[in-house]
């Protein structure tokens, strides 16, 4: 590996807006990136596993989020830079488990935008909104127009993502309770039993196989809500508000997931909610309804809108540190990363014209799995390796906890794989391509005083002293 110390005038061009959020603004970002799971995506988990398989599903998964953003907590109070997992992993396990972390969290990024503009130009199409009734001109709007707000910076932008997340946990809360009045307990298990499915049942239609089945549709609950550290280099003291946003995060979103996988399928049936492309809706009736189809499409466009907050601040940190093309990182004088904005976008629009917005939730999914195996394996590494580093928080049952979401993981990269092997192996080529790029070009290529890389020879010169 190459490193080279940069110019003043290398690291000037890529500078980010300080102080931008505090501990709110953050745990509205962390919301934010993950609301859209509630409206729509996780429902085709019962077509998988049935209630029972989805809900077990979702408990494990559930459990595992939050081990794993307790850990992440500290990692992130331990390491504040735009990085995130990338960052953690960069100190832990050196440039080729920083590098394959910020990759497998990249593929996510830029796909899981893709799929939910997929259900926005759905909602679009099914409210008939200005007579629109093909989907790609939906798709091209959402990526111009939030890509040019994002460009305008992070404090506004962080701003705007809070108000519609509010207002699509307003959402939440109609549609909970217009759905008390339709909701039959007989409903959650409306799906007859496969005769040839081990262990099936009215509760296990699909039986033991359709839980890990139904995993990938548990994740898109909580996928992406890893993202709330991407933020630290433009928070307010980011050693406190960064674990602060991240847990008060998960807590709001074990609360709406749960409440839309009881109701909805409660109030519609497991099989109807299964096969309906706006789940909270046809589960509901009247006013209520024709209310929550519309604020679902602010659900949709908040999870839109901070993904690619997200995408844009990996990207930017891996291109700062030469790991990607350098040029990626330049920021506008607004300071906001223009072509790390930008080039994804393109990706990802290019992405929607699948139109299969279950198949790019599962490639998505890969991704994110693989980024919390290697983040989890970082901080079991660094508090066995470094267990004096100054650490603001801790994660409560230390690397006990995050073991069990290691664990967890590593059998959602491999259910992934049971929902669609194709899709899977795309996103394992792309892997490969980008770990080939870097073994052959970038690792002799990188910025030796970017932030990440001072954070690791922070690491080896303690050691050394040591």
């Amino acid at each position: 590996m190459t490193e080279t110390a940069a110019s003043s005038e290398y690291l000037e061009k890529r500078q980010l807006r300080k102080g931008t959020a505090g501990w709110v603004l953050l745990a509205g970002l962390g919301v934010s990136y993950v609301i859209s799971g509630d409206y729509a995506g996780w429902n085709a988990g019962l077509l998988e596993g049935g209630f029972g398989g989805l809900l077990i599903a979702a408990v494990v998964i559930a459990a595992m989020y939050l081990a794993m953003v307790l850990g992440m907590a500290e990692m992130s109070s331990a390491l504040p830079a735009a990085g995130g997992g990338y960052t953690f992993a960069r100190r832990a396990l050196g440039p080729w488990g920083g590098f394959a972390t910020g990759t497998a969290i990249l593929i996510e990024y830029a796909i899981a935008p893709a799929a939910i503009a997929t259900f926005i130009g759905g909602y679009v199409e099914s409210l008939d909104l200005f007579g629109i009734s093909d989907g790609w001109w939906v798709y091209l709007a959402v990526y111009v127009i939030f890509i040019g707000i994002h460009l305008v910076g992070a404090g506004e932008a962080l701003k705007a993502m809070f108000v519609i997340t509010a207002i699509a946990l307003v959402g939440l809360v109609i549609f909970g309770i217009a759905a008390i009045s339709h909701f039959d307990a007989a409903l959650l298990t409306d799906i007859a039993p496969d005769a040839d499915a081990a262990g099936s049942s009215d509760f296990l239609p699909f039986g033991y196989l359709g839980v890990w089945s139904a995993i990938p549709f548990a994740i898109w609950f909580f996928l992406a809500i890893e993202g709330v550290p991407l933020a630290a280099e433009e928070a307010e003291n980011p050693e406190k508000n960064v674990p602060r946003g991240i847990i008060a995060a998960m807590g709001v979103l074990l609360l709406t997931g749960a409440l839309v996988l009881f109701m909805a399928t409660g109030a519609l049936g497991a099989q109807g909610v299964g096969e309906s492309v706006n789940p909270l809706v046809d589960a509901i009736d009247g006013t209520a309804a024709t209310v929550v189809n519309y604020v679902g499409l602010a659900g949709l466009i908040a999870s839109f809108f901070s993904i690619m907050y997200a995408y844009s601040r990996q990207l930017f940190a891996l291109s700062r540190a030469g790991y990607l093309p350098r040029a990626l990182s330049v920021t506008n004088t607004r300071k906001a990363p223009t072509w790390a904005l930008i080039i994804p976008g393109i990706i990802g629009f290019a992405l929607t014209f699948t139109g299969e917005g279950a198949i790019l939730l599962n490639m998505a999914v890969f991704g994110a799995a693989l980024s919390y195996v290697l983040m989890m394996v970082s901080h079991i590494v660094l508090r066995v390796r470094e267990p004096d580093m100054h650490r603001p928080y801790r994660t409560p049952g230390g690397i006990a906890t995050t073991g069990f979401a290691l664990v967890i993981a590593v059998v959602s990269v491999i259910a992934t794989f049971l929902v669609d092997t194709t899709a899977a192996l795309w996103c394992l080529v792309a892997f490969v391509a980008f770990m080939a790029y870097f073994g052959l070009y970038s690792r002799k290529h990188l910025v030796a005083n970017s932030p990440d890389e001072e954070f690791a020879m922070l690491a080896a010169a303690e050691s050394d002293v040591g």
